[in-house]
Parts: C-alpha cells; sequence; structure tokens
C-alpha cells in the first residue's frame, strides 16, 4: 500500500461519495468545516437528504468503505472533540459510537481496498493514524511520516484482483477454488488470513466474483 501524502492547501469541504448494488443513486458526504457536521446530497436530484449529521469540530476529509455502510470523517480542530474521526453509518445516517482519537489535526483519510483499515494522515503532528473497522479503534501507535502530511481524494494503491484455482464461467469453479485453498492452506480460515481478507465470508465473496457466479 502506498501513502501519498503531500503538502497540499487543505479545502474546506470535501465529498465523499456513496454508492451499493442495492441503490440507484448515490449520495455525496459534505464536510462543513464551520457548522461542525455533514450535509448528504442525493446525486440522482442534487438535493439534500434530511437534517445535517452532527459531528466533531473542523471536519474535513471523507472516505466511505468499499461496502458502503459506513463513512469516516476527519474533525481537524485541536479543541472540543477534534484530533478524532467520526463514523457514520450509512442505513441510517447517523453517528455511530464515541469519535475515535487519533493524531493531532487528521486531515487525509482513506480505507483500504478490502475495508479492514482506515489510514489516517495527522498534518500537525506529522504521523499516520490505523483504524481497524472492525473494531472502529486506532491499531498500534502513530507511524511517523514526513512534516505536515495532507492527502486529499483516494490516496490507497489499489489491490490487484485475486485468482483462484478454478476456471472463471465454468460451474465448477466455486468448488475447485475452494477445495484447492483448503488442501494448501488447511481451511477457508486459515486461507482467509493468509491471503489478507478479513474473514471467510470475504474470501467466499472473493471467490465467486473471480468465478463469475
Amino acid at each position: 500500500m502506498t501513502l501519498r501524502l503531500s503538502g497540499l492547501l487543505l479545502i474546506a469541504a470535501v465529498a465523499g461519495l456513496l454508492g451499493s448494488a442495492q441503490a440507484l443513486a448515490q449520495n455525496a458526504y459534505i464536510p462543513n468545516s464551520i457548522d461542525h457536521n455533514v450535509s448528504v446530497i442525493d446525486t440522482a436530484t442534487n438535493t439534500v437528504i434530511g437534517s445535517p449529521i452532527p459531528v466533531g469540530p473542523n471536519p474535513r476529509a471523507v472516505a466511505v468503505t468499499p461496502d458502503g455502510s459506513k463513512v469516516y470523517i476527519t474533525n481537524s480542530s485541536q479543541f472540543g472533540n477534534g484530533n478524532t474521526v467520526s463514523v457514520i453509518a450509512t442505513a441510517t445516517d447517523t453517528v455511530t459510537g464515541s469519535p475515535i482519537t487519533v493524531g493531532s489535526g487528521p486531515a487525509g483519510v482513506a480505507v483500504t481496498p478490502d475495508g479492514s483499515k482506515v489510514y489516517v494522515a495527522n498534518v500537525r503532528d506529522n504521523t499516520v493514524s490505523v483504524i481497524a473497522t472492525a473494531t472502529d479503534t486506532v491499531t498500534g501507535p502513530p507511524i511517523p511520516v514526513g512534516r505536515g502530511p495532507l492527502a486529499l481524494g483516494k490516496f490507497m494503491q489499489p489491490l490487484p484482483a485475486p485468482t483462484f484455482a478454478g476456471t472463471p464461467g465454468f460451474s465448477n469453479c466455486h468448488g475447485q477454488s475452494v477445495a484447492a485453498l483448503a488442501q494448501q492452506f488447511g481451511g477457508l480460515n486459515a486461507a482467509a488470513a493468509a491471503l489478507g481478507f478479513p474473514s471467510e465470508k470475504a474470501l467466499q465473496t472473493a471467490i465467486r466474483t473471480f468465478c463469475q457466479v
């Protein structure tokens, strides 16, 4: 994974686009840095949905999980509940849990392609914090980087699409792929852990996607 951190001026509002297989429309999540809340826009109609969602002080950056279920908002102020990340559940457009404390001046955020981690660039203490999405807690100490790290938009290098033993499009593709992984790793749980998937379910989803079933 490559973190592309650059000394750019951070814009006051950054849009996070949300899409899912179940939804025909996309929603844009807009941090309002002065009002300390997030507006949600239905991009199909270009209208605001509901009331603004209260978050921490001076919200700046947005990242959405690959499955579209959660939105992560950085709260950049040094005061109140600043230096935190708020998590919005998109099913209800409400904040879940308490703000997650990260480094000083969180200015950029991105989710890993598998949705398991969130990386936060902290501009004031020159670090990157890592959040585990399964628990929404920070894992390990902040990672030291260069001075004044900022990041806008996607800065996570995408992973190559996984391949498996079966032949895509054939009815036995899934079975062959599962059998090969079970034989190699001693079970699908072990295979998922070894291959970097957050769960056996995620591995099974990747196999079905690969097999086109």
